[in-house]
């Protein structure tokens, strides 16, 4: 299970930012059970920012800064395998990536494929190569071997839904592959993208909060619930998702539908996503920090102004 956009935070550290599309942080959400961090970044003057479509409208620090996070979780947990997605908004070139990743010391986890098929977990964790990076889009390098071009090894369903019957599980990415047959026939990993937006104004669509408890819903049943979906695409591809994303992953909350799919009673997990949005305690607002800073309410005009898409 995945969080969407995880460095993009609707918390007091953004001014509840209608932008942001998670409640709690990355290290909350890794223990919490999510294993995929997917993040969206751009060029701000040199360096590669966690950036929402725009740097002034949502900017939650450097890259680097946030993979040295995810490093000291990882470190604290030894057997734990980790994936990122990373969009590369501005088309940074792969080298850039790397150095990122050697100064935030968490390229000494990163793992490189073998060219015969993906491992084991626990082989990814007896070889301490427990980081899998795929980044959208970049060339690849022999140097930082273990940063991944997404559509080399992942296909996606349509990640544009406006309305909960939405939902499918047609390819929408690459544009190489001509269906999700296709594409799990050559070994691509099937990505289900699972998050609703909803208008604001004519052409403006920020993420759906308001029916989130059924999105995230592990309903098979439900119209636009996560179980629901996922069971479909399990049925039409032959094959369970290999990877899932949602919004506000602590609704539903979306983990059990995870733990459906895999047939297992998750055991370890700490449950830091309990408290009520509005009326936190101090010590989960502090776990919902370290998020963005960026366009509250109060810039609702601004971004009207924007007109934009947050994808």
């Amino acid at each position: 299970m995945g969080a969407h956009d995880s460095s993009f935070l609707r918390d007091a550290s953004t001014q509840n930012s209608i932008a942001g599309n998670q409640f709690y942080n990355a290290t909350v959400a890794l223990d919490a059970g999510i294993r995929l961090l997917q993040v969206q970044v751009h060029d701000l003057n040199g360096t590669i920012e966690l950036c929402h479509t725009y740097c002034s409208l949502l900017d939650a620090g450097s890259l680097q800064d946030w993979l040295v996070l995810i490093k000291s979780w990882m470190d604290d947990n030894p057997n734990e395998v980790v994936t990122l997605l990373i969009v590369n908004s501005d088309g940074k070139a792969v080298e850039d990536f790397g150095t990122v990743f050697e100064a935030s010391g968490i390229s000494e986890y990163g793992y490189t494929p073998s060219g015969n098929g993906w491992p084991t977990l626990q082989s990814m964790i007896d070889a301490k190569t427990r980081l899998v990076t795929f980044i959208a889009s970049v060339s690849t390098s022999s140097t930082y071997s273990y940063l991944l071009s997404e559509f080399d090894y992942v296909f996606e369903t349509a990640f544009e839904v406006t309305s909960l019957s939405g939902f499918n599980c047609t390819l929408d990415r690459p544009s190489s592959q001509s269906s999700a047959a296709s594409a799990l026939s050559a070994g691509l990993l099937p990505l289900m993208n699972h998050f609703a937006y909803t208008g604001l104004g004519a052409s403006i669509m920020i993420p759906n909060v308001g029916d989130i408890a059924t999105t995230n819903s592990p309903s098979t049943s439900t119209t636009g619930a996560l179980g629901l979906h996922a069971e479909t695409c399990r049925s039409e591809w032959d094959y369970i998702p290999t990877f899932v994303l949602v919004d506000f992953f602590d609704e539903g909350p979306s983990i059990k539908a995870a733990d459906v799919l895999n047939g297992i009673t998750a055991v370890g997990r700490t449950n830091d996503t309990e408290s009520d949005t509005e009326s936190d305690t101090a010590t989960n607002k502090g776990k919902r920090g370290r998020g963005a800073t960026g366009m509250g309410t109060v810039a609702l005009v601004a971004f009207f102004v924007a007109a934009l898409f947050l994808a």
